[in-house]
């Protein structure tokens, strides 16, 4: 029997693992002054910002996720205030979600919070290395949206 360490695939497993169990030192948003969104309204917003108002049944299928999961995110965002419910701009039928000021606010406070994060885990790597990874990380992410058939536009 292959030893944890015997496979690559296996050390790209235990290191995803363990990138999920430390996002908290990378992401401190509540330490960073960040906007303290949880991690649903965080990937919602920034998917509403890069591609505009978007319906539930939009959500439904850039996510992969049912409705009444969809439904109970965006009630908590509409509570929160981060997003506002709108007629759709193309004139369709369904009702729309679009990014509040303080919604935008708050993701850019997340987002930056986040990024100061990944800056003090990173700061003895070089600027290459540092692109190289984050051209893997995106080859990794591009390569699960294939198999999933849902792209994630990238701005």
């Amino acid at each position: 029997m292959d030893k944890p360490v015997d496979k690559p695939t296996r050390l790209v497993e235990f290191e995803t693992m363990l990138l999920g169990r430390h996002a908290h030192l990378y992401a401190p948003r509540s330490r960073m002054g960040g906007g303290n969104l949880d991690r649903s309204a965080y990937v919602l917003l920034s998917r509403i910002h890069i591609h505009g108002p978007m319906s539930i049944g939009q959500l439904s299928e850039a996510f992969g996720l049912d409705a009444s999961t969809l439904n109970r995110q965006t009630a908590a965002m509409l509570r929160a205030g981060v997003v506002e419910r709108i007629p759709d701009p193309d004139g369709g039928i369904a009702r729309k979600f679009r990014i509040t000021e303080e919604g935008e606010r708050r993701l850019e406070d997340d987002r930056t919070a986040n990024i100061a994060g990944l800056e003090r885990v990173m700061e003895h790597w070089t600027p290459e290395d540092v692109s190289r990874f984050a051209e893997f990380l995106e080859r990794f992410n591009r390569d699960i949206e294939r198999l999933e058939g849902r792209p994630w536009p990238r701005p």
